[in-house]
């Protein structure tokens, strides 16, 4: 039986690519299991897929200065020990990361045991993670034709992102029926990534009346971020994280509105979903999901609204716009090629398990 070992962390965006590949690997008689870090978000959501887990140590390596930079090397230095006895225990035949910090250990302990390595990265250009696990790795898969000027020529694949097949079997009644709407007015799906967003939370918030004299709005607002005085507001629900259902609610959604993280505007693209893209700053963070967000629009996917020029009046109107033109959004996204990626990255593990 092949083995391989997937691993990633950090955000649900390094998990959820490792869920879509597993039935496939499954398929083809994979033995699966997955290193993550020991309390991550990742632990839970590979543990309810009923994937064999393992924990190592995982620090972060921060451009800034933080006093954390004194002591999560030495949390780095542990996790690649403890990556060096799982690999060695288990003996995979393949590797798949989806970045974050806890891969980096991963990824450098196969290459001492010469297991080949296939990385993805989801954002336009390469984070630092992957930077450190690229000259390690055999194939590094990305999602943006841009991506390929950045990476190694002989590892570069131009794949896409693996998406969960589940989430392209939503049923909108189905949707409809969870958030108790109705198919009389439109409905906006706003998603603030898996951790919430406290600026798009208040700026759908402050326009909600008026949006809601003529859409329904289905928010996903992130742990911690419920807003109690708007329960049981008629048109409006919110929650702070769904899982299983949320098919059924992509399928209910007539636009999205989204941050710009890698994962989730793969997601749209394959859903054919029309979205308005609200990329997190530069200023809190490295610019990747602007970048993100602005190859989507040059390709026709989305309609970006920076953070910086967030207001009410420049969400409604953004918003409005893009529900109006959606036809021609929809077309574009029906004529990428990025849809295959879970096809493409197999071969890939295949091809490497069998060297």
């Amino acid at each position: 039986m092949k083995k391989i070992i997937l691993t990633g962390g950090g955000t649900a965006g390094h998990v959820t690519p490792n869920l879509a590949l597993i039935p496939s690997l499954q398929e083809r008689g994979y033995e699966i299991r997955y290193i993550g870090s020991y309390q991550g978000i990742e632990k839970k959501l590979i543990e309810d897929a009923g994937i064999p887990y393992d924990g190592i140590s995982s620090g972060k390596l921060r451009r800034y200065f933080d006093l954390k930079n004194f002591s999560d090397p030495f949390r780095v230095i542990k996790g690649y020990t403890e990556a060096l006895k799982l690999i060695k225990k288990y003996r995979p035949d393949v590797i798949f990361s989806k970045g974050g910090f806890v891969a980096v250990p991963v990824v450098l302990a196969a290459r001492h045991y010469h297991v080949p390595s296939i990385i993805h990265e989801s954002d336009m250009t390469p984070g630092l993670a992957n930077k450190l696990c690229i000259p390690s790795a055999r194939k590094v898969c990305c999602n943006f034709p841009e991506t390929l000027h950045y990476l190694p020529q002989d590892k570069a694949i131009l794949t896409g992102s693996p998406i969960r097949q589940e989430l392209l079997r939503g049923d909108r009644l189905s949707g409809l029926n969870y958030a108790h709407l109705s198919a009389d007015k439109p409905v906006i799906l706003i998603i603030g990534g898996s951790l919430g967003s406290v600026v798009l939370n208040q700026a759908v918030r402050s326009l909600l009346p008026k949006l809601l004299e003529d859409y329904q709005v289905i928010h996903i607002c992130g742990k911690g971020h419920l807003d109690e005085s708007l329960i049981g507001v008629n048109g409006y629900v919110q929650y702070e994280y769904v899982d299983a259902p949320l098919r059924h609610l992509f399928a209910a959604a007539d636009l999205i509105v989204s941050r710009a993280g890698a994962n989730s505007i793969c997601e749209i693209l394959a859903l054919r979903k029309p979205n308005v893209l609200v990329p997190l700053s530069a200023a809190a963070s490295r610019g990747d999901q602007i970048l993100n967000a602005r190859s989507f629009a040059r390709q026709g996917f989305s309609t970006v609204l920076e953070e910086e020029e967030l207001n009410d009046e420049t969400l409604y109107r953004t918003i409005s716009d893009t529900y109006v033109n959606r036809a021609a959004s929809i077309h574009q996204m029906e004529q990428s090629h990025l849809n295959n990626a879970i096809d493409t990255i197999i071969a890939l593990i295949e091809e490497c398990a069998a060297e």
